[in-house]
C-alpha cells in the first residue's frame, strides 16, 4: 500500500506564492507517476499538474501552466507543487494522487492512490 501525506498548504494573499509537498511512503519500489489534483468548494476535483517516472515530462491544466510548477525529489519519493501568482480561483483542497500507468492520466478515478488533501486559501 502506498501512503501519500500532503503538507504546506495554508492562507496566502493573491498574487503570492506556495509551495506544496507530497512525502511518498509505504510500497515505493515504484514507478509511480505523480499528480495533484484540487478540488474547490461545490465542484469536482479536477487535474492540476503530473509528472512522469518514465521520462519525467510535465503535464499541466490550462488554468495554471506558467504558474505553477510540479518537481520530485529523493528517488520520486516527495513531490512538490510550487504555486505562484495565485489568485482566489486557486483556493481548494489540494490533493496529491499516484499512479502505476505507464502513461500519464488526468482522470481522478484512473488514481488508485491518493493523500488526505492540503486547504490553500487564497485572499483577495
Amino acid at each position: 500500500q502506498v501512503h501519500l501525506v500532503e503538507s504546506g498548504g495554508g492562507l496566502v494573499q493573491t498574487g503570492g506564492s506556495q509551495r506544496l509537498s507530497c512525502a511518498v511512503s509505504g510500497r515505493t519500489s515504484g514507478p509511480y507517476n505523480m499528480a495533484w489534483f484540487r478540488q474547490a468548494p461545490g465542484k469536482e476535483r479536477e487535474f492540476v499538474a503530473a509528472i512522469s517516472w518514465y521520462s519525467g515530462n510535465e503535464y499541466y491544466a490550462d488554468s495554471v501552466r506558467g504558474r505553477f510548477t510540479i518537481s520530485r525529489a529523493n528517488a520520486g519519493n516527495t513531490v512538490y507543487l510550487q504555486m505562484n501568482s495565485l489568485n482566489p480561483k486557486d483556493t481548494a483542497i489540494y490533493y496529491c494522487a499516484a499512479d502505476q500507468r505507464a502513461v500519464v492520466v488526468t482522470l481522478p478515478p484512473h488514481y488508485p492512490y491518493w493523500g488526505q488533501g492540503t486547504h490553500v486559501t487564497v485572499s483577495s
